[in-house]
Formats: structure tokens, sequence, C-alpha cells
């Protein structure tokens, strides 16, 4: 037998449990193609492969108009970090939310334009938390604005608000002992429809993207469809948060962005000790996606059509080596440019630059950020410090410099009818380390 045929049929028997599909992308070129449920990964390759050109467009003007609807415990912090440092370089105006809403459009609410401080007003680019209203992106944003989200598997987004919200969310409260076990064995137990933030107990996905989070695909398929379709019809890139350089290589082609626009720091990630213990396999093999049934059926769709729209770029192993690849060796030498030789997460409290301390959801959770080395200063550490900075101080930087820029920002702010409930603030910190 021909060596190839026989390193073919070794493969096969290591991995006679899972479905192979071979792409033969030349004649001496083979990658394996392993499904596992809704997720593609590859394989090691088996051999040298030799990537075909990338299919290249016209040089085209860079877009400068950019709705990214921000959903919740999808790495949603980090991409819009990525528009804000963009817009901030062009000189482009951020919508930012009203003081009523502090950081986020007076989330839980269907969005608003009246929700947009008048100071940011009209805006290029778009990235704070927001419940999708069409109607009224499309009255705030200019036309030929591109529309993005981004999506993650729904299982670990579920792990993640339960980690995150525990203390504000009511159907959280109620499992003894904060046990996510506990919840997914019996989740209507404490689950209420309709209280304050119940929408993170379940499809929170399907709820920012302005769907019934109460709806069941199994009792009516065509709500899914009928979801499916509207997020397609607005939204141009539906990112997934497990392929996420990938993700940035689609975002960068779609909007003509250089490489250096997309680079980017990791941002709220939690400690690993904020994680939570393994559940028991009986549990995990399906509850959370059963429970949001919703999401996953939002999830395993996008994440289909998001590796079709990858297919049409480039071979996938192109993207990988050529797009993702290149971006994580650009974003590694820019991290230790800006954070030393070995550049770690550290906990809040031992961040001694004020402006990188991440907002802490709760004592039990602990959420990392970076810090710059001592004695820096000029404009490299300024670009670092944004790279870096979190979410809600680079809010209000954003918000003070626009407020300082042309004679209409000295507007009275409008008081809104109704104004929605406070949201979550920062706890008061602990002593801080050294």
């Amino acid at each position: 037998m021909p060596p190839i045929l026989q390193r073919l049929q070794q493969a096969t028997k290591m991995m006679s449990r899972r479905k192979i599909l071979l792409l033969v992308l030349g004649c001496s070129t083979v990658s394996l193609l392993i499904h596992q449920g809704a997720q593609l990964s590859w394989y090691p390759k088996l051999f040298p492969l030799s990537c075909p050109p990338l299919r290249n467009l016209p040089p085209r003007p860079k877009h400068m108009t950019v709705a990214f609807l921000k959903t919740h415990k999808t790495a949603g912090t980090t991409v819009q970090n990525i528009l804000f440092r963009f817009a901030e370089r062009h000189n482009l105006t951020v919508a930012l939310p009203h003081p009523s809403c502090e950081h986020q459009f007076c989330y839980p609410r269907n969005f608003s334009a009246h929700f947009v401080h008048p100071a940011t007003r009209p805006p290029h680019v778009l990235a704070s938390h927001l419940r999708f209203d069409r109607a009224e992106l499309e009255r705030l944003m200019p036309p030929g604005t591109i529309y993005i989200t981004i999506l993650r598997e729904p299982a670990a987004m579920f792990e993640s608000l339960f980690s995150y919200y525990n203390q504000y969310c009511p159907a959280f409260r109620r499992v003894p002992n904060a046990s996510l076990e506990a919840f997914l064995r019996a989740p209507e137990a404490y689950y209420r429809a309709g209280e304050h933030f119940a929408m993170f107990a379940h499809n929170t996905l399907a709820y920012d993207l302005g769907g019934d989070n109460e709806r069941s695909p199994r009792d009516d398929a065509a709500y899914l469809a009928g979801l499916i379709r509207q997020v397609e019809e607005v939204f141009s890139l539906v990112m997934i948060a497990e392929y996420f350089d990938e993700s940035l290589v689609l975002l960068r082609r779609l909007l003509a962005w250089d490489l250096d626009d997309v680079l980017y720091a990791k941002l709220n990630a939690r400690a690993a000790s904020s994680r939570l213990a393994a559940i028991p396999a009986a549990v995990a093999a399906g509850a959370p996606r059963a429970w949001n049934a919703l999401d996953a059926g939002l999830y395993d769709h996008f994440n289909a059509t998001f590796w079709r729209r990858v297919a049409r770029a480039a071979p996938h192993a192109c993207v990988e080596r050529r797009g993702a690849a290149e971006l994580r060796e650009a974003r590694q030498r820019l991290l230790r440019r800006c954070f030393g030789e070995e550049p770690v997460l550290r906990p809040a409290a031992q961040i001694r630059t004020k402006q990188l301390q991440p907002w802490q959801p709760s004592r039990k959770v602990d959420i990392m950020g970076y810090d710059l080395p001592g004695g820096g200063a000029g404009p490299a550490t300024e670009a670092c410090l944004k790279l870096a900075m979190p979410e809600v101080q680079y809010s209000n930087y954003l918000l003070r410099k626009q407020k300082r820029r042309g004679g209409a920002r000295a507007r009275p702010e409008p008081v809104l009818d109704n104004p929605p409930p406070r949201p979550i603030r920062v706890l008061p910190r602990g002593p801080q380390g050294p």
C-alpha cells in the first residue's frame, strides 16, 4: 500500500468514532475536517499545505460606520474596544449612553435613539450593550452602516452568565449554594419570566437580538426560523466567539481595515478561580442547550454559515494560516511591547494603573486585566493604555472627549420619561496590592 494511504488508514482508525471529511486541496494536499456536534475543528495536517492565493478584492477605502450589537458574555467587550480605538484614531463619533443609562443603552429595555447622549449624535460607531430594535437603530445610524454581532456556544456562555450575574439575577440567587448543576436539573423551579434581569437566565442571545426569549423552538420551529431571517437581513457578519481570530479576519475584509485596526488585548476575562467547577456529565450533556434551546438554534445556524463564509473567502486552513496566524503574531508583538516580555492578566487588586482596573460584578468573581510597566509616557503609552482600558473607563473617557468637541455639545441633556432600573454598579474594592 502506498505510504499516503497507510497514513490515512492509521488516522482513520485513531478517530473511528468521529465523522471525517477529506478535503483534497490539490494532488498532494489532504486535510481532515472533523465534525463534532455543531463545531468544526481542523485535525493537525498530515502533509504540508500549499495555500492558493487569497481572493484579493480591489482596493477600497476603510468603512467608517459600524453598529456592533454587543451581546452578553461573548467576548463583546474586546470587540467594543477594537471599535472604540478605531473610532478615536479616525476622529469618529461614538454613540454613548445617556447618563440615566450609565454605560449601557438602558438595557434591558428595547433600544431607543433617545437613550443616546446628545453629545454623541450623529454617530459613526455604536458598540455598547443594548437590546436590538432595528427601526430605532436605523433612525440613529447613517445610511450604509454595517451591522455586526457575535455569538457564543450556549453551554459555555450559560456557565459564564451564571457565574457573572449570580448576585443580581433572581433566578440564580434562588439556587442553593449557587449550584449551576442544581439550576440545570430543574430550571423551572427557580426561573420567573418577566422579573428584573430574568433574561440572563434564559435565552440571553435571543433576547439581546430583540427576540422573545420565552419562545421554544420545540413548540414553534417557525419562530426560530423567522428570528434567523431577521438577523440575516440586518447583520453583515455574525462572529463566533470560539473562533475569535478567524472572525476578526472576516471583519477586517468586510470593513477593508488594516491588520493594526483589529489587534486586541483580551478584556473582561474571569480568573480561573471564578469559573465554576466541572458539571457532572449527566447534566452537562445537553441541559444548558435544552434550557436555552432558542440560543442553541441561533448559534448552530450561524456557526454553520460562518464556515460557509470562510470557505468563500479561501480554504479554511488558509484563513487560519495566513489571516488568523498573522493576526496572532502581530497581537503578541503588541502585547509584549505594551505590557512586557511576558504579558499576563492580573487581578484588579494588583493593577496599579487606575484607568485599567476592571469593573468587578461581585466579590465572588474576579475580572482580570493588564497593567502598564512603570515609568512609561508618551503616545506609545497612551495607545497601550487604550488597548487594555475596560469598558466603563473608556466609555467615560470618550464621552468627556466628545462633549468638549464642538459647540453643539453644549445642548442640555434631555430627561428621560420612565427611566429604567439602575444598572449593576461596581462594588466597593478591597485594599489594593502593591
